[in-house]
Protein backbone atom coordinates (compact mmCIF):
# COMPACT_ATOMS: atom_id res chain seq x y z
CA UNK A 1 0.00 0.00 0.00
CA UNK A 2 1.39 3.39 -0.95
CA UNK A 3 1.84 6.14 1.61
CA UNK A 4 -0.89 8.80 1.56
CA UNK A 5 -0.23 12.30 2.85
CA UNK A 6 -3.18 13.75 4.74
CA UNK A 7 -4.00 17.40 5.33
CA UNK A 8 -2.95 18.56 8.78
CA UNK A 9 -6.50 18.93 10.11
CA UNK A 10 -7.31 15.26 9.57
CA UNK A 11 -5.70 12.55 11.67
CA UNK A 12 -4.20 9.62 9.82
CA UNK A 13 -5.55 6.91 12.09
CA UNK A 14 -8.51 6.25 9.79
CA UNK A 15 -6.04 5.09 7.16
CA UNK A 16 -3.71 3.23 9.44
CA UNK A 17 -2.70 -0.37 8.84
CA UNK A 18 -1.52 -3.03 11.17
CA UNK A 19 1.95 -4.53 11.36
CA UNK A 20 0.47 -7.91 12.13
CA UNK A 21 0.14 -10.43 9.34
CA UNK A 22 -3.58 -10.51 8.60
CA UNK A 23 -5.00 -12.41 5.61
CA UNK A 24 -6.16 -9.86 3.04
CA UNK A 25 -8.65 -10.12 0.20
CA UNK A 26 -7.62 -10.64 -3.40
CA UNK A 27 -9.72 -9.94 -6.51
CA UNK A 28 -12.15 -12.88 -6.55
CA UNK A 29 -13.04 -12.92 -2.85
CA UNK A 30 -13.63 -9.15 -3.14
CA UNK A 31 -15.82 -9.74 -6.22
CA UNK A 32 -17.86 -12.31 -4.27
CA UNK A 33 -18.26 -10.01 -1.25
CA UNK A 34 -19.27 -7.12 -3.54
CA UNK A 35 -21.76 -9.39 -5.31
CA UNK A 36 -23.60 -9.99 -2.03
CA UNK A 37 -23.34 -6.35 -0.94
CA UNK A 38 -25.04 -5.32 -4.19
CA UNK A 39 -27.09 -8.21 -5.47
CA UNK A 40 -27.31 -11.63 -3.87
CA UNK A 41 -28.37 -13.15 -7.19
CA UNK A 42 -31.50 -13.16 -9.32
CA UNK A 43 -33.84 -13.17 -6.32
CA UNK A 44 -35.69 -9.88 -5.87
CA UNK A 45 -35.70 -8.92 -9.56
CA UNK A 46 -38.94 -10.72 -10.50
CA UNK A 47 -41.15 -7.62 -10.23
CA UNK A 48 -39.04 -5.86 -12.88
CA UNK A 49 -40.23 -8.35 -15.50
CA UNK A 50 -43.75 -8.35 -14.08
CA UNK A 51 -43.95 -4.56 -14.40
CA UNK A 52 -42.13 -4.00 -17.68
CA UNK A 53 -42.47 -7.30 -19.56
CA UNK A 54 -39.62 -9.41 -20.90
CA UNK A 55 -38.28 -7.15 -23.64
CA UNK A 56 -38.39 -3.83 -21.80
CA UNK A 57 -37.46 -5.46 -18.48
CA UNK A 58 -34.32 -7.02 -19.91
CA UNK A 59 -33.51 -3.71 -21.62
CA UNK A 60 -33.77 -1.96 -18.23
CA UNK A 61 -31.47 -4.60 -16.73
CA UNK A 62 -28.97 -3.94 -19.55
CA UNK A 63 -29.10 -0.14 -19.51
CA UNK A 64 -29.21 0.43 -15.74
CA UNK A 65 -25.64 -0.79 -15.14
CA UNK A 66 -24.42 1.45 -17.99
CA UNK A 67 -25.96 4.69 -16.70
CA UNK A 68 -26.11 3.84 -12.97
CA UNK A 69 -23.58 1.17 -11.97
CA UNK A 70 -20.61 1.83 -14.24
CA UNK A 71 -20.35 5.57 -13.38
CA UNK A 72 -20.54 4.61 -9.71
CA UNK A 73 -17.87 1.93 -10.03
CA UNK A 74 -15.63 4.39 -11.92
CA UNK A 75 -15.98 6.87 -9.05
CA UNK A 76 -15.30 4.12 -6.49
CA UNK A 77 -12.34 2.89 -8.54
CA UNK A 78 -10.65 6.29 -8.42
CA UNK A 79 -11.37 7.14 -4.79
CA UNK A 80 -10.62 3.68 -3.39
CA UNK A 81 -7.34 3.50 -5.31
CA UNK A 82 -6.32 7.00 -4.15
CA UNK A 83 -7.62 6.68 -0.56
CA UNK A 84 -7.79 3.02 0.51
CA UNK A 85 -9.15 4.02 3.90
CA UNK A 86 -10.90 2.32 6.79
CA UNK A 87 -14.49 3.47 6.44
CA UNK A 88 -14.24 3.95 2.68
CA UNK A 89 -16.82 6.42 1.41
CA UNK A 90 -17.12 8.08 4.84
CA UNK A 91 -13.38 8.83 4.82
CA UNK A 92 -13.51 10.16 1.22
CA UNK A 93 -16.34 12.60 1.96
CA UNK A 94 -14.77 13.71 5.24
CA UNK A 95 -11.45 14.46 3.58
CA UNK A 96 -13.02 16.26 0.62
CA UNK A 97 -15.91 18.13 2.28
CA UNK A 98 -15.05 18.24 5.99
CA UNK A 99 -16.20 16.70 9.27
CA UNK A 100 -19.86 17.70 9.01
CA UNK A 101 -20.51 16.10 5.64
CA UNK A 102 -18.38 13.07 6.52
CA UNK A 103 -20.63 12.52 9.53
CA UNK A 104 -23.75 12.89 7.34
CA UNK A 105 -22.37 10.33 4.90
CA UNK A 106 -22.01 7.76 7.67
CA UNK A 107 -25.39 8.71 9.21
CA UNK A 108 -27.25 8.24 5.93
CA UNK A 109 -25.66 4.84 5.36
CA UNK A 110 -26.32 3.54 8.86
CA UNK A 111 -29.93 4.78 8.92
CA UNK A 112 -30.57 3.21 5.51
CA UNK A 113 -29.15 -0.06 6.88
CA UNK A 114 -32.05 -0.26 9.35
CA UNK A 115 -34.49 -0.61 6.46
CA UNK A 116 -32.27 -3.08 4.64
CA UNK A 117 -30.66 -5.30 7.25
CA UNK A 118 -33.78 -6.39 9.15
CA UNK A 119 -35.27 -7.79 5.94
CA UNK A 120 -32.56 -10.34 5.04
CA UNK A 121 -33.08 -12.67 8.04
CA UNK A 122 -36.81 -12.29 7.38
CA UNK A 123 -36.29 -13.34 3.76
CA UNK A 124 -34.21 -16.30 4.96
CA UNK A 125 -37.16 -17.41 7.11
CA UNK A 126 -39.65 -16.79 4.29
CA UNK A 127 -37.76 -19.17 2.00
CA UNK A 128 -37.24 -21.68 4.84
CA UNK A 129 -40.99 -21.87 5.51
CA UNK A 130 -41.61 -22.80 1.88
CA UNK A 131 -39.80 -26.06 2.63
CA UNK A 132 -40.74 -26.42 6.31
CA UNK A 133 -44.02 -24.60 7.18
CA UNK A 134 -43.44 -25.57 10.84
CA UNK A 135 -41.13 -22.54 11.17
CA UNK A 136 -44.00 -20.16 10.37
CA UNK A 137 -45.80 -21.05 13.62
CA UNK A 138 -45.56 -18.69 16.59
CA UNK A 139 -42.18 -17.05 17.21
CA UNK A 140 -40.12 -19.78 15.53
CA UNK A 141 -39.38 -17.61 12.52
CA UNK A 142 -38.10 -14.77 14.71
CA UNK A 143 -35.83 -17.22 16.54
CA UNK A 144 -34.41 -18.42 13.21
CA UNK A 145 -33.85 -14.78 12.22
CA UNK A 146 -31.99 -14.17 15.48
CA UNK A 147 -29.86 -17.23 14.73
CA UNK A 148 -28.97 -15.81 11.31
CA UNK A 149 -27.94 -12.48 12.87
CA UNK A 150 -25.87 -14.25 15.54
CA UNK A 151 -24.07 -16.58 13.12
CA UNK A 152 -23.23 -13.72 10.75
CA UNK A 153 -21.95 -11.58 13.62
CA UNK A 154 -19.70 -14.43 14.81
CA UNK A 155 -18.41 -15.06 11.29
CA UNK A 156 -17.54 -11.38 10.93
CA UNK A 157 -15.73 -11.36 14.27
CA UNK A 158 -13.80 -14.41 13.03
CA UNK A 159 -12.38 -12.24 10.27
CA UNK A 160 -12.97 -10.65 6.91
CA UNK A 161 -11.50 -13.56 4.97
CA UNK A 162 -13.97 -16.00 6.53
CA UNK A 163 -16.81 -13.81 5.25
CA UNK A 164 -15.32 -13.33 1.79
CA UNK A 165 -14.49 -17.02 1.19
CA UNK A 166 -17.94 -18.09 2.41
CA UNK A 167 -19.42 -15.51 0.01
CA UNK A 168 -17.48 -17.09 -2.86
CA UNK A 169 -18.88 -20.57 -2.08
CA UNK A 170 -22.41 -19.24 -1.55
CA UNK A 171 -22.21 -17.51 -4.94
CA UNK A 172 -21.40 -20.76 -6.72
CA UNK A 173 -24.04 -22.76 -4.83
CA UNK A 174 -26.95 -20.35 -5.34
CA UNK A 175 -25.99 -19.83 -9.01
CA UNK A 176 -26.18 -23.54 -9.87
CA UNK A 177 -30.01 -23.78 -10.16
CA UNK A 178 -30.12 -20.68 -12.38
CA UNK A 179 -27.29 -22.08 -14.51
CA UNK A 180 -29.46 -25.18 -15.04
CA UNK A 181 -32.40 -22.98 -16.08
CA UNK A 182 -30.19 -21.19 -18.62
CA UNK A 183 -28.96 -24.54 -19.99
CA UNK A 184 -32.37 -26.27 -20.12
CA UNK A 185 -34.56 -23.44 -21.46
CA UNK A 186 -33.18 -23.42 -25.06
CA UNK A 187 -34.28 -27.09 -25.34
CA UNK A 188 -37.82 -26.24 -24.18
CA UNK A 189 -38.70 -23.28 -26.41
CA UNK A 190 -42.39 -22.45 -26.05
CA UNK A 191 -43.00 -25.45 -23.80
CA UNK A 192 -44.53 -23.38 -20.98
CA UNK A 193 -46.63 -21.12 -23.20
CA UNK A 194 -50.10 -20.93 -21.69
CA UNK A 195 -48.98 -22.77 -18.55
CA UNK A 196 -50.91 -21.70 -15.47
CA UNK A 197 -48.61 -20.45 -12.72
CA UNK A 198 -49.66 -19.60 -9.18
CA UNK A 199 -51.78 -16.41 -9.05
CA UNK A 200 -49.67 -13.30 -8.51
CA UNK A 201 -50.50 -10.35 -6.29
CA UNK A 202 -47.84 -7.95 -7.59
CA UNK A 203 -49.10 -4.50 -8.62
CA UNK A 204 -45.72 -3.21 -9.78
CA UNK A 205 -45.83 -1.21 -13.02
CA UNK A 206 -43.14 0.16 -15.35
CA UNK A 207 -42.01 2.97 -13.01
CA UNK A 208 -41.92 0.57 -10.08
CA UNK A 209 -39.91 -1.85 -12.20
CA UNK A 210 -37.33 0.87 -12.93
CA UNK A 211 -37.01 1.74 -9.23
CA UNK A 212 -36.58 -1.93 -8.30
CA UNK A 213 -33.97 -2.20 -11.06
CA UNK A 214 -32.07 0.73 -9.56
CA UNK A 215 -32.39 -0.84 -6.11
CA UNK A 216 -30.97 -4.12 -7.36
CA UNK A 217 -27.95 -2.36 -8.87
CA UNK A 218 -27.04 -0.16 -5.89
CA UNK A 219 -24.57 -0.65 -3.06
CA UNK A 220 -21.25 -0.74 -4.92
CA UNK A 221 -19.66 1.68 -2.44
CA UNK A 222 -20.28 -0.74 0.45
CA UNK A 223 -17.15 -2.65 -0.53
CA UNK A 224 -15.01 0.46 -0.03
CA UNK A 225 -15.27 0.40 3.77
CA UNK A 226 -12.92 -2.62 4.01
CA UNK A 227 -10.14 -1.11 1.90
CA UNK A 228 -7.40 -1.53 4.52
CA UNK A 229 -8.09 -5.27 4.50
CA UNK A 230 -7.72 -5.69 0.72
CA UNK A 231 -4.40 -6.69 -0.82
CA UNK A 232 -3.03 -3.96 -3.13
CA UNK A 233 -6.31 -1.99 -3.05
CA UNK A 234 -5.11 0.51 -5.65
CA UNK A 235 -5.14 -2.24 -8.29
CA UNK A 236 -7.62 -4.71 -6.78
CA UNK A 237 -10.61 -2.38 -6.37
CA UNK A 238 -10.99 -1.08 -9.94
CA UNK A 239 -10.60 -4.59 -11.36
CA UNK A 240 -12.98 -6.18 -8.83
CA UNK A 241 -15.66 -3.49 -9.33
CA UNK A 242 -15.75 -3.89 -13.12
CA UNK A 243 -15.86 -7.70 -12.89
CA UNK A 244 -18.63 -7.50 -10.29
CA UNK A 245 -20.77 -5.28 -12.57
CA UNK A 246 -20.54 -7.88 -15.34
CA UNK A 247 -21.28 -10.78 -12.98
CA UNK A 248 -24.30 -9.08 -11.40
CA UNK A 249 -25.75 -8.07 -14.79
CA UNK A 250 -25.32 -11.62 -16.12
CA UNK A 251 -27.02 -13.21 -13.09
CA UNK A 252 -30.01 -10.89 -13.63
CA UNK A 253 -30.40 -11.06 -17.41
CA UNK A 254 -29.58 -14.64 -18.45
CA UNK A 255 -32.23 -16.46 -16.33
CA UNK A 256 -35.00 -14.09 -17.53
CA UNK A 257 -33.90 -14.44 -21.15
CA UNK A 258 -34.01 -18.22 -20.70
CA UNK A 259 -37.53 -18.15 -19.20
CA UNK A 260 -38.66 -15.90 -22.06
CA UNK A 261 -37.75 -18.74 -24.43
CA UNK A 262 -40.06 -21.15 -22.60
CA UNK A 263 -43.08 -18.93 -23.28
CA UNK A 264 -44.15 -18.46 -19.65
CA UNK A 265 -46.02 -15.18 -19.20
CA UNK A 266 -44.14 -12.23 -17.72
CA UNK A 267 -47.14 -11.69 -15.41
CA UNK A 268 -46.24 -14.98 -13.67
CA UNK A 269 -43.28 -13.27 -12.01
CA UNK A 270 -43.43 -11.72 -8.57
CA UNK A 271 -41.06 -11.74 -5.60
CA UNK A 272 -40.51 -15.36 -4.57
CA UNK A 273 -41.95 -16.93 -7.74
CA UNK A 274 -38.68 -18.39 -9.02
CA UNK A 275 -39.13 -21.54 -6.92
CA UNK A 276 -42.56 -22.34 -8.39
CA UNK A 277 -41.49 -21.58 -11.96
CA UNK A 278 -38.35 -23.72 -11.59
CA UNK A 279 -40.53 -26.53 -10.23
CA UNK A 280 -42.73 -26.31 -13.34
CA UNK A 281 -39.68 -26.49 -15.59
CA UNK A 282 -38.17 -29.42 -13.70
CA UNK A 283 -41.46 -31.36 -13.87
CA UNK A 284 -41.72 -30.64 -17.59
CA UNK A 285 -38.24 -31.96 -18.31
CA UNK A 286 -37.91 -34.95 -15.97
CA UNK A 287 -41.18 -35.52 -14.11
CA UNK A 288 -42.80 -34.47 -10.81
CA UNK A 289 -39.94 -35.65 -8.56
CA UNK A 290 -37.41 -33.59 -10.52
CA UNK A 291 -39.78 -30.64 -10.28
CA UNK A 292 -39.91 -30.89 -6.49
CA UNK A 293 -36.12 -31.22 -6.26
CA UNK A 294 -35.59 -28.24 -8.57
CA UNK A 295 -38.08 -26.18 -6.58
CA UNK A 296 -36.29 -27.08 -3.32
CA UNK A 297 -32.95 -26.07 -4.88
CA UNK A 298 -34.30 -22.62 -5.74
CA UNK A 299 -35.69 -22.22 -2.22
CA UNK A 300 -32.31 -23.16 -0.71
CA UNK A 301 -30.68 -20.69 -3.10
CA UNK A 302 -32.98 -17.97 -1.78
CA UNK A 303 -31.93 -18.79 1.77
CA UNK A 304 -28.25 -18.66 0.78
CA UNK A 305 -28.81 -15.34 -1.00
CA UNK A 306 -30.44 -13.75 2.08
CA UNK A 307 -27.75 -15.14 4.38
CA UNK A 308 -24.91 -14.06 2.09
CA UNK A 309 -26.23 -10.52 1.69
CA UNK A 310 -26.67 -10.02 5.42
CA UNK A 311 -23.24 -11.50 6.14
CA UNK A 312 -21.42 -9.32 3.60
CA UNK A 313 -23.24 -6.14 4.65
CA UNK A 314 -22.37 -6.71 8.32
CA UNK A 315 -18.74 -6.63 7.18
CA UNK A 316 -19.30 -3.35 5.34
CA UNK A 317 -21.45 -1.41 7.81
CA UNK A 318 -19.41 -2.40 10.88
CA UNK A 319 -16.39 -0.50 9.51
CA UNK A 320 -18.25 2.83 9.64
CA UNK A 321 -18.46 3.13 13.46
CA UNK A 322 -14.87 1.87 13.62
CA UNK A 323 -13.58 4.63 11.33
CA UNK A 324 -15.72 7.26 13.07
CA UNK A 325 -14.35 6.22 16.47
CA UNK A 326 -10.80 6.48 15.12
CA UNK A 327 -11.61 10.02 13.96
CA UNK A 328 -13.20 11.09 17.25
CA UNK A 329 -16.74 11.11 15.82
CA UNK A 330 -17.95 8.28 18.10
CA UNK A 331 -16.79 6.96 21.50
CA UNK A 332 -13.47 5.11 21.43
CA UNK A 333 -15.10 1.81 22.41
CA UNK A 334 -16.32 1.44 18.79
CA UNK A 335 -12.68 1.35 17.72
CA UNK A 336 -11.85 -1.83 19.64
CA UNK A 337 -10.50 -4.61 17.39
CA UNK A 338 -10.34 -8.36 17.82
CA UNK A 339 -6.56 -8.91 18.25
CA UNK A 340 -6.09 -11.77 15.78
CA UNK A 341 -8.47 -10.77 12.97
CA UNK A 342 -8.69 -6.96 13.39
CA UNK A 343 -12.47 -7.29 13.27
CA UNK A 344 -14.29 -4.36 14.97
CA UNK A 345 -16.08 -6.64 17.41
CA UNK A 346 -17.80 -3.91 19.46
CA UNK A 347 -19.18 -2.27 16.32
CA UNK A 348 -20.38 -5.65 15.01
CA UNK A 349 -22.14 -6.57 18.27
CA UNK A 350 -23.84 -3.17 18.67
CA UNK A 351 -25.10 -3.06 15.08
CA UNK A 352 -26.19 -6.71 15.12
CA UNK A 353 -28.17 -6.04 18.30
CA UNK A 354 -29.90 -3.05 16.69
CA UNK A 355 -30.81 -5.03 13.58
CA UNK A 356 -32.03 -7.97 15.67
CA UNK A 357 -34.37 -5.67 17.60
CA UNK A 358 -36.00 -4.70 14.29
CA UNK A 359 -36.76 -8.28 13.19
CA UNK A 360 -40.24 -8.33 14.70
CA UNK A 361 -41.31 -5.02 13.16
CA UNK A 362 -42.13 -6.60 9.81
CA UNK A 363 -40.40 -4.01 7.63
CA UNK A 364 -41.29 -4.28 3.98
CA UNK A 365 -38.64 -3.50 1.42
CA UNK A 366 -39.10 0.29 1.20
CA UNK A 367 -37.40 0.65 -2.16
CA UNK A 368 -38.04 4.35 -2.73
CA UNK A 369 -36.91 5.25 0.80
CA UNK A 370 -33.77 3.13 0.43
CA UNK A 371 -32.96 4.83 -2.86
CA UNK A 372 -33.54 8.28 -1.36
CA UNK A 373 -31.20 7.76 1.61
CA UNK A 374 -28.62 5.92 -0.45
CA UNK A 375 -28.94 8.55 -3.18
CA UNK A 376 -28.07 11.37 -0.81
CA UNK A 377 -24.96 9.53 0.38
CA UNK A 378 -23.97 8.61 -3.20
CA UNK A 379 -24.35 12.25 -4.30
CA UNK A 380 -21.92 13.28 -1.55
CA UNK A 381 -19.43 10.72 -2.90
CA UNK A 382 -19.64 12.15 -6.42
CA UNK A 383 -19.15 15.64 -4.93
CA UNK A 384 -16.10 14.31 -3.06
CA UNK A 385 -14.67 12.99 -6.34
CA UNK A 386 -14.89 16.47 -7.92
CA UNK A 387 -13.78 18.31 -4.77
CA UNK A 388 -10.64 16.20 -4.42
CA UNK A 389 -9.80 16.73 -8.10
CA UNK A 390 -9.86 20.50 -7.39
CA UNK A 391 -8.36 20.56 -3.86
CA UNK A 392 -5.72 17.85 -4.31
CA UNK A 393 -4.82 17.62 -8.01
CA UNK A 394 -1.48 15.98 -7.15
CA UNK A 395 -3.00 13.18 -5.07
CA UNK A 396 -1.73 9.87 -6.44
CA UNK A 397 -4.58 8.17 -8.32
CA UNK A 398 -3.56 4.74 -9.71
CA UNK A 399 -6.99 4.59 -11.38
CA UNK A 400 -8.63 7.75 -12.72
CA UNK A 401 -12.02 8.61 -14.19
CA UNK A 402 -11.02 9.71 -17.72
CA UNK A 403 -11.56 13.27 -18.94
CA UNK A 404 -9.96 15.30 -16.15
CA UNK A 405 -12.15 17.38 -13.86
CA UNK A 406 -14.86 17.61 -16.54
CA UNK A 407 -14.96 13.81 -16.72
CA UNK A 408 -15.25 13.64 -12.92
CA UNK A 409 -18.28 15.96 -13.11
CA UNK A 410 -19.95 14.20 -16.04
CA UNK A 411 -19.61 10.70 -14.55
CA UNK A 412 -22.09 11.65 -11.83
CA UNK A 413 -24.73 13.23 -14.09
CA UNK A 414 -26.83 10.18 -14.99
CA UNK A 415 -26.80 8.59 -11.52
CA UNK A 416 -27.87 11.87 -9.89
CA UNK A 417 -30.63 12.41 -12.50
CA UNK A 418 -31.97 8.92 -11.78
CA UNK A 419 -31.85 9.63 -8.05
CA UNK A 420 -33.78 12.86 -8.57
CA UNK A 421 -36.44 10.93 -10.47
CA UNK A 422 -36.67 8.39 -7.62
CA UNK A 423 -37.01 11.15 -5.03
CA UNK A 424 -39.84 12.82 -6.98
CA UNK A 425 -41.59 9.45 -7.28
CA UNK A 426 -41.26 8.88 -3.52
CA UNK A 427 -43.74 11.74 -2.95
CA UNK A 428 -46.50 9.28 -3.88
CA UNK A 429 -45.41 6.64 -1.34
CA UNK A 430 -47.07 6.67 2.10
CA UNK A 431 -44.99 5.78 5.19
CA UNK A 432 -46.39 6.20 8.71
CA UNK A 433 -49.09 8.51 7.37
CA UNK A 434 -46.75 10.83 5.46
CA UNK A 435 -45.17 10.87 2.03
CA UNK A 436 -41.97 8.89 1.51
CA UNK A 437 -40.21 12.15 0.61
CA UNK A 438 -41.28 13.81 3.87
CA UNK A 439 -40.36 10.75 5.95
CA UNK A 440 -36.95 10.52 4.29
CA UNK A 441 -36.38 14.24 4.86
CA UNK A 442 -37.00 13.76 8.59
CA UNK A 443 -34.42 10.96 8.69
CA UNK A 444 -31.89 13.13 6.85
CA UNK A 445 -32.53 16.00 9.27
CA UNK A 446 -31.81 13.58 12.12
CA UNK A 447 -28.19 13.50 10.94
CA UNK A 448 -27.87 17.25 11.55
CA UNK A 449 -29.18 16.83 15.10
CA UNK A 450 -26.89 13.84 15.73
CA UNK A 451 -23.85 15.86 14.62
CA UNK A 452 -24.80 18.65 17.03
CA UNK A 453 -25.33 16.14 19.87
CA UNK A 454 -21.85 14.63 19.39
CA UNK A 455 -20.07 18.00 19.35
CA UNK A 456 -18.79 17.63 22.97
CA UNK A 457 -17.16 14.32 22.02
CA UNK A 458 -15.32 15.92 19.09
CA UNK A 459 -14.15 18.83 21.27
CA UNK A 460 -12.88 16.39 23.89
CA UNK A 461 -11.06 14.34 21.26
CA UNK A 462 -9.53 17.46 19.73
CA UNK A 463 -8.35 18.71 23.13
CA UNK A 464 -6.69 15.39 23.96
CA UNK A 465 -4.87 15.39 20.62
CA UNK A 466 -3.62 18.94 21.25
CA UNK A 467 -2.33 17.87 24.68
CA UNK A 468 -0.53 14.87 23.16
CA UNK A 469 1.13 17.08 20.56
CA UNK A 470 2.20 19.59 23.21
CA UNK A 471 3.72 16.78 25.28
Amino acid sequence: MSTITLPAQFPSRAISSTKKKVAKLTVWPLVAATFFMVSGGTYGTEDIIHGAGYGLGILLLLLTPLVWSLPTTYMIGELSSALPSEGGYYAWVRRALGNFWGFQEAWLSLVASIFDMAIYPTLFVAYLTRLFPWFAVGHRGVMVGLAVVTVCALMNIAGIRVVAISSLWLFFLLSLPFALIVLIAPMEIGALKGAVAAPTTSSVGLIGGLLICMWNYMGWDNASTIATEVRRPQKTYPKAMLIAVLVVAATYILPFAAMWLTGISASAFETGSWADLAGMMGALVAGPLAGRIFRAALVLGGMMSAFGMFNALVMSYSRLPLAMAQDGMLPKVFGKLQPKTRAPWVSIIVLATAWAMCLGLGFERLVTLDIMLYGMSLSLEFLALVALRIKEPNLRRPFRVPGGTVGAVLVGVFPILLLGFAMVHSEGERILGMSGLAFGTLLIAGGFLAYWATAPLRRLTGASRTQRKAA
